[in-house]
């Protein structure tokens, strides 16, 4: 895998990884991949097919025959248009307990190392991507940003939402994705840090793409 040209974009909810993650693949001419949005499908496939996100068989079954289609700005499960529905509340809330199934994480670990492969590379986000996907990648970097910048961030994307109810949401997360046995979020060996509390994205985007040389 070492001859792709992966750059791995890591981080919790609301640090800023998928608007810099965009922008980096924009000023490299890379192919850009949101791995979230891929658990966030399996999770609303299992919804629709009457699944128990909880049912771990049944999930890992879902993730394996899913037809999922996931471009930049669509988000399409076994045929059916799902852009909206994966960042619905409903979805959500099930995310992470899809997102801890080893079944699952198997699957889309798969799918996430074949599409680089197909393109040659490409911007990678998510929470594993540099220290289990890809942990030989071109570069690595763990985005963070405060508690309150996250909650705020997040309040802003999902249309003015409650700040202090975002924010129990987030930690909720952040516990999920960092307690999990399988693929727990961490910063990988070799990360590069940015705090982006005070930075907006172009100035993330730029430090990124200056860390390539």
């Amino acid at each position: 895998m070492s001859e792709l040209r992966v750059i791995a974009i890591d981080g919790p909810a609301g640090s800023g990884k998928s608007t810099v993650a965009r922008a980096v693949a924009d000023r490299l001419g890379l192919d850009y991949l949101d791995t979230g949005a891929m658990y966030r499908a399996v999770a609303c496939a299992a919804l629709r097919r009457g699944v128990d996100p909880g049912d771990v068989d049944a999930v890992a079954e879902v993730a394996r025959s899913i037809d999922l289609d996931l471009t930049r700005d669509a988000c399409v499960v076994d045929g059916v248009d799902a852009t909206t529905d994966i960042r619905g509340p409903e979805v959500t809330g099930a995310v992470s307990v899809v997102a801890a199934n080893p079944g699952v994480r198997v699957e889309m670990v798969a799918r996430q190392r074949a599409w680089a492969t197909e393109r040659g590379g490409g911007v990678m986000e998510g929470r594993d991507i540099g220290s289990v996907v890809f942990p030989d990648a071109e570069l690595k970097v763990y985005l963070t940003a405060s508690a309150e910048v996250r909650a705020r961030r997040r309040a802003g994307e999902a249309g003015g939402l409650d700040v202090v109810s975002v924010g129990a949401d987030i930690d909720r997360r952040d516990a999920a994705d960092s307690g999990r046995e399988t693929s727990p979020l961490v910063e990988a060996p070799g990360a590069v840090v940015l705090d982006t509390s005070e930075l907006g994205v172009d100035e993330v985007a730029d430090r990124v793409v200056g860390l390539l040389g």
